[in-house]
């Protein structure tokens, strides 16, 4: 996908960047009962500690204060569960409790604080008045600053089980999770960037702790980080698809923007089609049911394979099978190799195609002998043609593919400088070829068959130089991408092999119609076939000076 597509923009969660090992605290003191609400968390209460890396942590948190869930519920039957809603950011569920229901609750902080009356301390209950509330927020921003991803905790008691969950709350406390950034997170990004590629980063998670996680990744430009909140984007979720009726202020903000944080996922359907509108190619991640559609809206969709829903993984073009943003920078690192292979392979057989075409059809116009027969064509299609460009899709590729800018994906394989370089190589070999079998009837004064061989070497031998032609522009002339692909040289040698075979094996010889030319024939031959490739390093070192290899970030 990343061969045919060369992304713009990789709009990813967050949950790509970090390692998924989260690491808990509590912010406060579990209160008698208070596991509740920890185990309320939990969506899957495997023993084995499977599952969202958060409610794993949560789940040994429970577990450590000898409060399993399994225990729990053996005494406080769950009797009703209110799920995760993206407006309220909260979750309930019910439990029985003798006569009467325990409600536990965990959200987002600011969302919990907001419906809470009272706070559980160490004397109890007490009121939460405005002053102790914004004593909670502060702690909730100061946490969030240092990159900790948080839940706020709360419970109550009432007497029926259908009552309103998020009401009358008493605040338990604040989980912090700290998880770190996988170790190759800051140097895939860094290459991104290099290659031209914005990483745009969505979470669900309070805007400060994305800030923090953010800046820790090397996101942003020029160390300028910015960031919008899901509160700035509502807009879009009245807009239409393409996001087309978004005012320019707010289309540049979205644009410009490294971070979103409490994103709905419904919001990355409307983000990946305002991307697109603006003329960038999109490559999204998501894991979730509700991310499908932003999966197929995207022009590469990216789906997580470790906790990813099947729903979503059918959706995506992709699946990454360790949930790493790194895997998606070395796909596109790949892609691009793959790419710039596959146009190698078409220069270099366009180019030795077109210089046959032009040797016979130029000779026979100019009243010349044939330089060359139908048989000795076909060999020449069948060695020095076919071997170098199958070594040329085998190389590993340049580290320079990742400083160039995204491509065009209006592109085609053979551009105007390509076509370009199809012509001159092509025409230098068939001057080469031309000029070496006039020297070798004319100068050489030798037989219109032994000249023949001449013209046959001269061209076997000009193909395979060529090959080191289609290196990337900028390159070492010595050490190159060409260069260092161990199957070029192979093929190489097996071709010089088999050309030597045809004059060396009793019959071959006669079989082609290749008399030995003689030693000035073979020294003729030789040093003509060297002219190509030099002219080929001159195109390649202007081409060089021309187009310098500095990608812009879109």
């Amino acid at each position: 996908f990343f061969a045919r597509s060369s992304p713009t923009v990789i709009i990813s969660d967050m949950t790509a960047l970090l390692c998924g090992s989260s690491k808990t605290h509590l912010g406060t003191q579990m209160p008698s009962g208070g596991s509740y609400i920890i185990n309320a968390a939990l969506e899957q209460g495997a023993q084995g500690a499977s599952g969202d890396p958060m409610e794993v942590a949560l789940l040994r948190v429970a577990s450590q204060a000898g409060q399993g869930r399994d225990t729990l519920l053996e005494t406080g039957k769950e009797v009703r569960k209110h799920a995760f809603d993206q407006d309220t950011k909260m979750m309930a569920t019910v439990h029985r409790e003798g006569d009467c229901f325990f409600y536990a609750v965990k959200g987002a902080p600011e969302s919990v604080l907001e419906v809470c009356t009272k706070v559980l301390g160490r004397d109890g209950e007490q009121r939460l008045d405005a002053t102790t509330r914004a004593q909670w927020q502060e702690r909730s921003r100061a946490a969030a600053s240092e990159g900790l991803r948080l839940l706020a905790l709360a419970s109550k008691r009432a007497e029926h089980e259908d009552g309103a969950p998020y009401e009358g709350l008493t605040l338990a406390g604040m989980v912090c999770l700290r998880d770190p950034l996988r170790a190759d997170v800051a140097g895939a990004i860094a290459a991104a960037q290099a290659a031209g590629v914005r990483v745009v980063m969505l979470t669900g998670d309070h805007a400060d702790t994305a800030a923090a996680i953010a800046r820790e990744a090397g996101l942003g430009q020029g160390g300028h980080l910015n960031v919008m909140e899901g509160g700035d984007l509502d807009v879009l979720e009245t807009e239409t698809t393409d996001g087309s009726k978004v005012d320019g202020a707010l289309r540049d903000r979205i644009l410009s923007a490294d971070v979103f944080a409490r994103i709905a996922p419904a919001i990355k359907l409307k983000l990946a089609a305002l991307y697109q509108q603006n003329g960038h190619i999109v490559a999204m991640t998501g894991d979730g049911v509700n991310d499908a559609p932003a999966l197929k809206q995207a022009d590469i969709g990216i789906a997580m394979g470790l906790r990813g829903t099947e729903v979503a993984r059918e959706a995506a073009d992709m699946v990454l099978k360790d949930d790493s943003v790194g895997t998606i920078i070395a796909a596109m690192w790949q892609g691009r190799v793959i790419f710039d292979n596959i146009r190698k392979f078409v220069v270099y057989l366009m180019s030795c195609n077109v210089s046959e075409v032009l040797i016979v059809g130029l000779a026979v116009g100019a009243g010349l002998p044939m330089p060359l027969l139908r048989l000795q064509i076909l060999f020449l299609n069948l060695v020095t043609d076919v071997f170098p460009a199958f070594a040329l899709g085998f190389g590993a590729g340049d580290d320079r593919v990742m400083r160039q800018p995204p491509r065009d994906p209006a592109e085609q394989i053979l551009d105007g400088r390509r076509w370009i370089l199809i012509a001159v190589l092509g025409g230098a070999i068939t001057v080469t070829v031309l000029t070496a079998f006039w020297l070798a009837l004319h100068w050489l004064m030798l037989p219109t068959e032994a000249a023949v061989t001449v013209s046959f070497l001269t061209l076997a031998l000009a193909q395979l130089w060529n090959v080191f032609n289609v290196r990337m522009p900028g390159g070492g002339l010595f050490v190159n991408e060409v260069t260092r692909n161990g199957w070029v040289w192979g093929a190489i040698a097996l071709c010089l092999a088999m050309i030597s075979a045809v004059f060396w094996i009793p019959g071959l010889s006669e079989i082609l119609n290749l008399p030995d030319p003689g030693l000035p024939g073979l020294v003729l031959a030789f040093g003509g076939s060297v002219a190509p490739l030099l002219i080929g390093q001159i195109v390649n070192r202007r081409t060089c000076l021309d187009a310098p290899f500095d990608a812009k970030i879109f």
